[in-house]
This record gives C-alpha cells, structure tokens and sequence, in this order.
C-alpha cells in the first residue's frame, strides 16, 4: 500500500514571479516556465533554503498526497488545491502509532513567518493575466526624475497598455523584461517592481500605471527603465500579488512604514485613499538618506495630514545624528500604540529587507508597553489580514 508524502508547493495565486526561490535552491529543484513557478518532487529535499528568500510566502505550502502532483499538472494550477483526506494505514493491534498524515502536516515548515492573507474587505485582483510568453506591450508616456541626489536616481516612469486591458490593484507588482539575451543566449526573466499607481490609473479613468525605479550599478533592469524615452516599447507581465493590498472599509486606517522606492505602493495607497474619500487616515514613517533622495518629497508636502500624517525620516543630514525609521517609531510610541490596539489598523511594510529587523524590534517594544508579545499581536493581525509585508 502506498503510504502518503509531504509534497513542497508554490500558491500560483500569491507568487509575484521573482524567481528569487528559483535562483536560491542549491539542487535545481524549483523551475518555471511561462505560466508558473512549481518544486519538482522528484528532486526536492526539504533543504528550507527557499523558504526565508520568498518576499511573499507563497513559497511555504505543503500537501500530504498519496501521489505527488506532476509537474504538468502544477503549470496548470491557477490555485492550490485544498488538502485532500487521506486515511492513514492501520496499525497493529499491538501497536501504538501516531497518525502518518498528521504527523507529515505538523511537519510541514513555517519559515514565511506565517500566511499572507490579503483584508478581508479587499477587491479581489487578477493575476498573471500576462506571461512571459505572452506579455503586454506598453508605451512609455513619461520618465521623470524623483530625486535631486545623484548616488540615488530615482525615476517615475508612467507605462500605457494602450487597448489591452490590464487591471491592477495597489500594492500588487509587474514584471519588466529586460531586452536581449543572457550569457548562455536565454531571454532575461522579468525583474518585479511595485505599481505606484491607483487602480484607475496614473491619471484617473486613463488606466495607465506608474512605476518607481532606483538606477542600480550594472542593474540590467532598472538601468533599461531609467533610460528609457517617451513612446518606447517595454514587455510587461503580471500583474502579480494577491495579499498586500488595501481593505475597502473607507474607516480602515493604515500605518504604512517604508523606505526608498518602497514608497511605490505606499504611493498608490494614498492617492486611491485619496481619490475614494477614505476617512479613516493613514501614518506614515519614510525613509531615506536626505530629502534630495527620497522619493515624492515635494509631492508629500501637498497631500493633507488629514488623510496621511507623516514621519519623513533622514540618516545622512549634515550636524544631524544619524535617524532611521525604527528610531521614529519609538519616538512616537505613543500614537503606534494606540493603532496597535485599534481593530481597524492594518499595517504595511515595504523596502529593503535590512529594515525588516529594526522595525521588529521597534514594534516589540511599543507592544510591551501596552503589555502585548509583539510576535503573538502581529500573527493575529496577519491571520486577520492586517500585516503585510514586502521587502526585497
């Protein structure tokens, strides 16, 4: 008799196709092709080191199957499907043994820190409606510069899919293709940046979207995007992302922590907030070395501190000591309490992953204040689709 097996997944629904877990696994088992990321079962060991690189969680799925899933059947899943009854084998009369399918599901790892889980009230987002065999092609309709630093050129490029319809919500990603060819004569797989744009669109009712892109040194991608001119031709693919988005409850209110050109989604956030006539307010603490490099600083200053109160963190002022976010928080550890404990605060985390553990430890400190464990408050605020997180 067949005995059942831990199979390792990947939920095509969340995965924003970084390929980040693709490019880390040390024994090849993870590839893709133009619809789908899946783990070969035939290869995979368990090894775990897919698990804490994945920027959404969609890597940390398991089923207990009595006959793995094929390949061919995982580039045709659009979903995961759910975990199947599987009865487990009798033991001997004689003979005490734990349930081998129980057992197998304990096992299964939770290195993600948990499931995403996008707000319960959220609208439901279209996913990998273009791959990379067949991507959407869009015009560029402006690259403008954000920023006055020149160690840090940040770009705002507005994209124009023309015709092609290409519905997008806040806080999802699309994937860029860079033109040409590898070393090896491969195309280049898409590199994954987050929209800046509201749903209907940079200019509202024109459904076009912006992006927000750091020149990178030797950086295929963002080097491409940063020089590209008006009425250019790039190959986009997604839209990617079915978790970090906005709830609709207009009196939800968001705490959106973020640094550099993580404030791209923080940016759509506030101008689709904006432009539905949310009351419920947002926080914000940004992040950057100066003002000249942070991105939509003189844009900021125009948007009411009714809708988006701000915490514009600086690190590298002259004859100033060095601030980062997580210093901010602590300082105003008294307002992060307060939303800590209010049931309609959903939290949003994005930028470079070296922020990740500063904010924990901010966030565990203002927990204790309030006599909260951090980690048990942020589990039950992911569970409820109120934590997000995206860094990179």
């Amino acid at each position: 008799m067949n005995k059942p097996v831990k199979q390792h997944l990947i939920d095509p629904e969340i995965c924003i196709r970084c390929y980040t877990c693709e490019n880390t696994c040390p024994i090849g088992a993870i590839e893709h092709d133009d619809n789908n990321v899946v783990v070969n079962a035939d290869v995979c060991n368990f090894c775990m080191d897919c698990i804490p690189v994945c920027p959404t969680g969609s890597i940390d799925e398991w089923r207990v199957v009595m006959e793995p899933y094929t390949l061919e059947q995982q580039y045709e899943m659009d979903e995961l499907p759910e975990q199947e009854d599987i009865e487990a084998a009798p033991a001997n009369d004689d003979e005490e043994v734990a349930d081998p399918v129980a057992v197998l599901l304990a096992e299964a790892h939770k290195g993600a820190g948990g499931k995403a889980k996008a707000p319960v009230s959220a609208a439901k987002p279209v996913v990998n409606m273009y791959n990379l065999g067949k991507p959407a092609k869009m015009t560029v309709q402006g690259n403008y510069p954000l920023t006055k630093d020149p160690d840090h050129d940040v770009r705002h490029i507005i994209l124009d899919p023309g015709a092609l319809p290409f519905p997008v919500l806040e806080g999802q990603s699309v994937g860029i293709i860079p033109p040409g060819t590898d070393a090896d004569g491969n195309a280049h797989l898409p590199r994954l940046y987050s929209v800046s744009s509201p749903r209907d669109g940079e200019r509202a009712g024109y459904h076009n979207i912006s992006l927000t892109v750091k020149r990178e040194e030797n950086g295929l991608a963002s080097n491409f995007l940063c020089d590209l001119e008006q009425g250019a031709s790039v190959d986009v693919t997604g839209p990617f992302g079915a978790t970090f988005l906005m709830p609709s409850t207009s009196d939800a209110h968001l705490l959106l922590i973020c640094t550099g050109t993580g404030s791209a989604p923080m940016r759509a956030f506030t101008m689709q907030r904006q432009r539905s006539g949310a009351t419920g307010g947002m926080t914000m603490f940004f992040g950057a070395r100066t003002p000249d490099s942070l991105p939509y600083f003189g844009p900021l200053k125009k948007v009411p501190e009714t809708l988006l109160k701000q915490h514009l963190v600086f690190s590298r002022m002259p004859d100033s000591e060095k601030e980062y976010v997580q210093d901010r928080m602590i300082a105003e550890e008294d307002v992060i309490a307060a939303l800590l404990q209010d049931e309609k605060t959903h939290i949003y985390i994005c930028g470079l992953r070296g922020m990740e553990e500063g904010v924990e430890k901010a966030m565990t400190s203002i927990a204790e204040s309030i006599g909260e464990q951090w980690t048990a408050l942020r589990d039950t605020m992911r569970e409820d689709g109120r934590y997000h997180v995206e860094t990179y």
